[in-house]
């Protein structure tokens, strides 16, 4: 599957699911930012909606202008609006400069996350 129409049905599959979000933050008509919201029904924590945010990127030219603290509080609220009780997100343990964002914002590194290729 050449990867271009491999993005084109994931962006479908996406598209057609209630439960994602994709959002993009523009400058006029440059895109500046983007990312995914997935809204996932739980059992734990009493049956609570989580948000789980994935795909931020911040254009580099326009890194350290506060659009990716704008980006994420406006995913959090979004969340909020769709009745999440949590926000939650996975990072790479070499992104230290991330690690500091999130804590920033208010994100706790409460879990060890584990990953299996398919």
């Amino acid at each position: 599957l050449p990867l271009s129409q491999a993005y084109l049905d994931a962006f479908a599959t996406i598209d057609g699911d209630p439960n994602q979000f994709l959002a993009v933050m523009t400058d006029g008509d440059e895109i500046i930012g983007t990312l995914q919201i997935t809204f996932i029904a739980g059992l734990s924590l009493r049956g609570a909606r989580r948000g789980q945010i994935e795909a931020v990127r911040v254009a580099e030219h326009r890194r350290s202008e506060g659009l990716g603290q704008r980006l994420f509080e406006w995913a959090i609220e979004k969340c909020r609006e769709r009745g999440c009780r949590v926000v939650q997100l996975t990072t790479d343990k070499s992104r230290l400069d991330a690690h500091r964002f999130y804590d920033r914002l208010g994100f706790k590194a409460s879990h060890i996350g584990y990953k299996l290729e398919l």
